[in-house]
């Protein structure tokens, strides 16, 4: 009679090397369709009082223990320590034996709690518990110690000229604080509040260091600024201000697409949508085409020619060489805004009014993101990989993924040295026979391009680093 395929049982001659789990022998090995049982025990278990150190112990019984272990050939591996249980005689207390190799906090072993860390952050938690047999709410413990060791490994440099900026990530707007001189991204917060706006500026180390902040006209952002960083200048970003004209000017154009009382008004303004994209260019970007199409357009109809040319009007404030420049032109321009297209542009008058010095402050320090084209493709494909995940996965992906920082190295400083130091140079080769102090390396945090290719094509693979890893 043959046995049955999907329970096997062998013996311990045959697999005795089979976990490669040094300090266990192997008693039994049990396979079945999904999974190995295998019994193992310590070739060399420890009697050392964990209470006094007394070493004068003795047996008292035996447990076994369920331990979880790497798959093996893709089935799941639960390891059954027969463990001892031994008594000291010094102080009466009983303890189990040390068990190498085991992780301290669960029960598995310490290569599987290495192995699922990485893994956790490109699976979601509930696929990796089933590939190992254990619970998701397990996985995702492991998963939240795994990113603290991340986070521990790394440490990004306070920037000079940060910029507070936001995605929406798993449906919530979400604040992405960023290193505006080095075009990186350096932390992303749970969400744009102030509370969490001032937690963070808060433990910033050398936070004195910052000197611009620039954003959005949030006003959390600023009130949360000017809390932490008194001496720090706010300037409000000059892309944001900019696409409030495009907005308007688009808010325009859809009102007149929805407009009752002129359908054939109606039905040119729907029609310009496949075009719509020519009026968000400035005119001087257009090519002999594109200018073709546009003045077609404009001459068809006026209302949204008067709309484009305030767009345009409103950029040129930006053309402005300085502060004063730029309010005068602002005025010119506001004045010019006529009553048909007031309640589309409303949102960018009252914006003025209540931000114009932080507006005007862009001319002083010449602070804008420059790299929101990147922070778009980063949300795009953050918001194709969310499913499943939860928002700190999904943070330590963006910023913990390989090969996506900018790194440098800096020589240290020139120190003065006694005369008697230049006896262990070289005279005229200049060569040390003592190595100088090692170079410091400054982590500027994560170019947002190189992330966006990275997570766009990388996969389920594991691209983030092992924190023993990381330097």
């Amino acid at each position: 009679m043959g046995e049955n395929p999907a329970s096997l049982e062998s013996p311990p001659d045959a697999s005795a090397n089979i976990i490669r789990l040094p300090g266990y022998a192997i008693r039994t090995l049990r396979e079945t369709g999904h999974d190995y049982h295998i019994q193992i025990e310590t070739l060399a278990p420890t009697a050392v009082c964990p209470a006094c150190q007394g070493v004068q112990c003795v047996g008292y019984g035996r447990s076994e223990l369920l331990v979880h272990d790497l798959p093996m050939h893709g089935k799941r591996v639960g390891l059954y320590i027969d463990a001892r249980r031994f008594k000291c005689r010094g102080c009466g207390k009983t303890f189990m034996e040390s068990l190498p190799a085991v992780d301290g906090k669960r029960r598995m072993t310490e290569r599987l709690a290495h192995w699922i860390g990485p893994r956790s952050l490109n699976y979601t938690f509930t696929s990796v518990g089933e590939e190992i047999g254990v619970t998701e709410g397990t996985i995702r413990n492991i998963a939240h110690d795994y990113i603290e060791a991340l986070e521990q490994t790394h440490h990004f440099e306070t920037p000079e000229w940060m910029g507070i900026d936001e995605i929406h990530l798993l449906r919530r707007p979400r604040a992405v604080i960023t290193n505006l001189r080095e075009n990186t991204a350096i932390d992303l917060l749970p969400d744009r509040g102030k509370r969490s706006i001032l937690r963070y500026l808060a433990a910033l180390k050398q936070r004195d260091r910052i000197r611009t902040v620039a954003m959005d006209m949030w006003r959390p952002y600023r009130d949360a600024v000017h809390e932490v960083l008194p001496d720090a200048s706010v300037v409000v970003d000059k892309f944001h201000v900019l696409r409030m004209a495009n907005q308007s000017m688009d808010e325009l154009r859809r009102s007149l697409s929805r407009s009752k009382d002129a359908d054939r008004l109606r039905r040119r303004a729907a029609g310009v949508k496949k075009d719509a994209y020519l009026f968000r260019k400035r005119e001087k970007d257009l090519d002999d085409s594109e200018r073709l199409i546009l003045d077609g357009w404009l001459r068809s109809i006026p209302e949204l020619g008067e709309a484009w040319r305030l767009k345009e009007g409103f950029y040129g404030v930006y053309d402005a060489d300085n502060k004063k420049d730029a309010h005068q032109r602002y005025i010119v321009w506001a004045a010019s805004v006529p009553p048909e297209c007031q309640s589309a542009f409303q949102p960018i008058l009252t914006a003025w009014q209540n931000w114009e010095p932080y507006i005007l402050a862009y001319f002083d320090q010449q602070v804008t993101n420059a790299f929101t084209e990147s922070l778009n493709s980063l949300i795009r494909v953050t918001n194709r990989m969310g499913r499943g995940y939860s928002f700190e996965v999904l943070r330590a992906k963006i910023l913990f993924t390989r090969g996506t920082h900018k790194k440098t190295l800096q020589r240290p400083k020139f120190r003065r040295e006694s005369l008697g130091t230049t006896a262990f140079y070289h005279m005229g080769m200049a060569l040390p026979l003592e190595s100088d102090e090692d170079q410091t390396e400054i982590n500027y945090g994560v170019d947002l391009r190189l992330l966006a290719e990275a997570l766009d094509t990388g996969g389920n693979d594991t691209i983030h680093k092992s924190p023993r890893d990381l330097g």
